[in-house]
């Protein structure tokens, strides 16, 4: 679907230097990465991107690439045509096509599957690529901005990213600070969510926040950043009671409650589970020792957490590519 500009705000230098830096990028035709902490405001700096772009009056098609499966995917990225799987019962155009001389916003790229990161590269050097079911070749001229939360050089020396396909999109990297590094507008974006709830509730002006407010906003680092603060503001602006006083109420944990559900999970570090050492039975082969034991602790994981991939990286401190990194290693990978 085609989208409008939405205003983007903030007056401090890092915030500035990246405006400044994504109009230059605009100006040209090719891949652009826009990196950052979730909250940061990606999907506005992509937006930014296109409507200071030359295909402005073209379509600014988005995806969230971490909402389907790899199954899906691919058949909402490149179409499909009829029969090509089950379900299929027409034929469907992808968004590479809808996007045809416009530009495609890939938000949460590095979840794409190494098989539809080949079909992108070969449409980023080639223009060319094929819908499911298809031997036919289609044509089609997209300029295309990826997003992505997490250290794509690493993702790639992983393996789980393509080495050649993060060459074609770094032609431009944008990298978004986070809101703690950029606190001189912290207060500046807190007045605009605020005025905008207070004109939903009818207000006749926006009073401003206390003097404790300010201090707690510009004194917390808010892990969410902008998203964040707008839902602590929009929060307090909300249950404030008088519009003439100034918002008070700064309400940074929702689920804070003495009645919060506490889920129990069993640990893998219980007799049951955990995988144990070989009985000191003579000499050992130390790597192959350890190898046993790491996949063996992996295969219980996985199982105390139903296959669930993310669930199993938080149940072992672990990030979602390092775990992929081991279950590669150790062949578990299905």
């Amino acid at each position: 679907m085609t989208c409008e500009q939405q205003i983007i705000i903030g007056e401090s230098p890092s915030f500035l230097e990246i405006i400044e830096q994504t109009s230059k990028a605009a100006g040209h035709n090719r891949s652009v990465l826009v990196i950052g902490e979730r909250g940061t405001g990606k999907e506005l700096i992509a937006s930014r991107l296109h409507f200071l772009s030359p295909r402005w009056e073209q379509n600014f098609i988005q995806v969230n690439c971490a909402a389907l499966p790899d199954s899906l995917l691919e058949s909402e990225l490149f179409g499909h045509e009829a029969g090509s799987f089950t379900g299929a019962t027409g034929k469907r155009i992808g968004r590479f096509e809808e996007a045809d001389k416009g530009t495609l916003f890939l938000d949460e790229i590095a979840t794409i599957s190494l098989t539809a990161q080949e079909k992108i590269l070969r449409i980023t050097e080639y223009g060319t690529f094929q819908r499911l079911g298809s031997n036919k070749t289609l044509h089609t001229d997209v300029r295309l901005i990826g997003a992505t939360n997490i250290d794509l050089p690493e993702a790639a020396d992983l393996g789980e990213f393509r080495h050649d396909l993060l060459d074609r999109l770094a032609l431009d990297v944008i990298t978004l600070p986070p809101l703690r590094a950029r606190r001189e507008d912290i207060i500046i974006l807190a007045l605009h969510f605020g005025q905008k709830i207070a004109q939903e509730r009818h207000w006749h002006s926006f009073p401003g926040y206390s003097e404790d407010m300010i201090d707690k906003m510009m004194s917390y680092t808010w892990p969410g950043n902008i998203r964040e603060l707008k839902n602590v503001v929009e929060r307090g602006v909300y249950y404030a009671e008088d519009e003439h006083e100034p918002v008070s109420q700064l309400n940074l944990d929702p689920f804070n409650s003495p009645y919060r559900p506490v889920k129990q999970r069993k640990k893998i570090t219980t007799i049951e589970h955990a995988p144990r050492p070989p009985q000191d039975t003579g000499p050992l082969d130390y790597h192959q020792t350890l190898e046993i034991y790491e996949k063996e602790l992996l295969q219980n994981a996985l199982k105390a957490n139903k296959f669930n991939q993310r669930h199993t990286a938080q149940y072992l401190n672990l990030s979602y590519h390092q775990l992929r990194h081991q279950l590669k290693k150790h062949s578990l990978l299905g």
